[in-house]
């Protein structure tokens, strides 16, 4: 038996490293922030999802998932939270892109950022995870298939799969946010406008698609 715990670490991190890599609410929240008030936001969204990811890690591995796949009241409403927040994003990246000429280069990063916009932009990536129930089903499901079954300790074997995964996922990010910020000042006031309202429509989208899952119980 591994000494962690954990057996197939190396198919493990591939997956993930997979998984972390295939676009999604995500990453267009760390591209949004990235496009919007430069690198520091985007990296100050991404160590906000890391955050996240870690809570239901930990959620998961205490069981606190197992009963949202069991309870479709619970699922249900963390659903309904998480797709009202969603909208509300989505619905913030639409009023930036109708902004006027002087509003929109500003938005679009050619100005300071608001003061306390950095932790705005950390509390937009944990909110973004912590409203999203899909998250910790993932966890539930995917990492305990690299539990061994006679670990000394399946609970730490559990989060150090967890934070591993976690890892890689905030470091992908960081260089999204890097490549981002570093192409947003060579991006014209109309193609920043423009992005903003993909943007924004696709987490408007990414909103009804959440409220259309079913739970899983």
């Amino acid at each position: 038996m591994n000494a962690l715990g954990v057996h197939d670490l190396g198919l493990f991190m591939l997956t993930g490293l997979v998984l972390n890599l295939t676009p999604g609410a995500d990453t267009l929240l760390v591209v949004g922030r990235s496009a919007q008030g430069g690198w520091r936001h985007g990296a100050a969204a991404a160590l906000g999802i890391g955050l996240g990811c870690m809570v239901h890690a930990l959620a998961a591995a205490l069981g606190v998932a197992a009963l949202l796949a069991a309870s479709t009241w619970a699922f249900g409403l963390l659903k309904w939270l998480g797709a009202a927040y969603l909208t509300w994003l989505g619905l913030q990246m639409l009023r930036a892109a109708l902004r006027g000429p002087a509003e929109a280069s500003v938005a679009a990063g050619a100005g300071p950022a608001e003061p306390g916009s950095l932790r705005q932009s950390l509390a937009a990536g944990l909110l973004t995870n912590l409203l999203n129930p899909k998250v910790g089903l993932f966890f539930l499901a995917f990492v305990p298939q690299f539990v061994d079954a006679g670990a000394a300790s399946p609970l730490a074997a559990f989060l150090l799969l967890g934070l591993l995964f976690n890892l890689t996922g905030v470091g992908w990010l960081l260089v999204v946010a890097a490549l981002t910020a570093r192409a947003r000042g060579r991006v014209a006031p109309a193609a920043a406008r423009a992005l903003q309202a993909v943007g924004g429509a696709l987490f408007v989208a990414l909103a009804a698609r959440l409220v259309a899952a079913r739970s899983p119980a």
